[in-house]
């Protein structure tokens, strides 16, 4: 079944790679020799595969880049083309000259490819901070308040590297946290950019008194052992909370799981057996999955990120209807859940209608002054 599953997606993949590829061809046709054609065909089979290939050829910075900027061509594309075909066809209907429409229509697609593809890459490029305010009827520290602040789904790798990860750690020391909670996907399914780049001296400079900890997602891995990245990244100074539950400062609960898709995962309820429930418990669960689960057990707070609000719209109108809570803050009795767009991106390093991010979450308890 899946072997066949499979099989149907590539042979629609390849199919939209035709249409794009035809589409290109009859508008660029007229002004290039026939000669051309073979290098055209190769170049486009080379930019079909290079995401693929990319994954082959470990530690390919280039096939890496090409293979990413590819994918988002390749999404803008199928959106605009059939529009853009719709409206050569309509056109149709007027009296304007044939070969001007087909010229113009391909400068408009570039144009507006174009100026997709740098909108997208400031919005991921750029992150800016949403923040939260909300209320947990627990006693909390001596102050009643704390300041977390949370970034997901960072994708370390080629295209979010060293640049991306120092424009984070600046923004989060700016913000003074009390604590850092990272839930997930802090690597790209590759190791190799995140030692190469030296992403872990840089991680390892976040400030924050009550200290950092982060959960693992489902692109948290690599060929080897999982202890070996986890390793990595406590080097940094970061504590991963892999399916446990641990004390902090005498008054805080923090559980951390294993990703929704790791079928060892075990349940929340052993996670959180024996723990005393008067006290404040929060959560970093990757996928903002299981909202109920964690509303029966007790949890106050759980940070998720995943699903990048769909990164490209109109990805954001699946992820609404897959999650219930796919972005920002949802109250389920004493349980917040608060979902972020996440830091970084999968693939195309680009964002249209969504925005890259860190969370700033002030918590009141029930000892705050204010």
């Amino acid at each position: 079944m899946f072997i066949v599953i499979g099989l149907a997606f590539l042979a629609l993949y390849l199919l939209i790679v035709f249409y794009i590829g035809w589409s290109g061809w009859t508008w660029i046709k007229p002004a290039v020799s026939q000669r051309f054609r073979l290098f055209y065909i190769i170049a486009l089979a080379f930019l079909a595969s290079s995401l693929v290939l990319s994954r082959v050829v470990e530690g390919s910075t280039i096939l890496s880049v090409i293979g990413s900027y590819w994918l988002a061509i390749f999404g803008l594309l199928v959106m605009l083309l059939p529009l853009v075909h719709l409206t050569v066809w309509l056109t149709k209907l007027t009296k304007l000259p044939r070969h001007s429409v087909h010229k113009w229509s391909g400068v408009a697609t570039l144009i507006l490819l174009t100026v997709l593809l740098g909108y997208g890459s400031f919005n991921a490029f750029s992150p800016t901070v949403r923040s939260y305010d909300i209320k947990i009827d627990k006693k909390g520290p001596e102050s009643g308040e704390l300041h977390i602040v949370m970034a997901s789904d960072m994708h370390f790798a080629y295209l979010s590297g060293k640049g991306h990860a120092e424009r984070m750690v600046e923004e989060i020391n700016a913000l003074k946290p009390d604590i850092v909670f990272f839930p997930g996907d802090i690597v790209d399914d590759d190791i190799v950019p995140y030692k190469e780049k030296g992403i872990g001296d840089i991680l390892a400079k976040i400030e924050a008194p009550l200290g950092v900890f982060a959960s693992l997602g489902n692109h948290d891995r690599f060929k080897g052992e999982t202890g070996e990245l986890i390793g990595l990244i406590e080097e940094s100074g970061i504590q991963v909370l892999y399916d446990e539950a641990i004390e902090v400062g005498g008054w805080l609960t923090l559980v951390g799981r294993k990703d929704y898709s790791d079928r060892d995962r075990a349940d929340l309820s052993a996670l959180v057996k024996g723990i005393d429930s008067s006290k404040p418990v929060m959560m970093l669960e990757h996928q903002p999955v299981e909202l109920d689960v964690a509303q029966e057990q007790g949890i106050d707070l759980m940070v998720s990120g995943h699903t990048h609000r769909g990164q490209i719209a109109p990805g954001n109108l699946l992820t609404a209807r897959l999650f219930e809570n796919d972005w920002g803050h949802l109250q389920k009795s004493q349980l917040h859940s608060i979902v972020s767009s996440g830091y970084g991106f999968w693939g195309p390093p680009i964002r249209i209608g969504s925005r890259s991010e860190i969370v700033s979450i002030h918590v009141r308890f029930a000892n705050s002054q204010s």
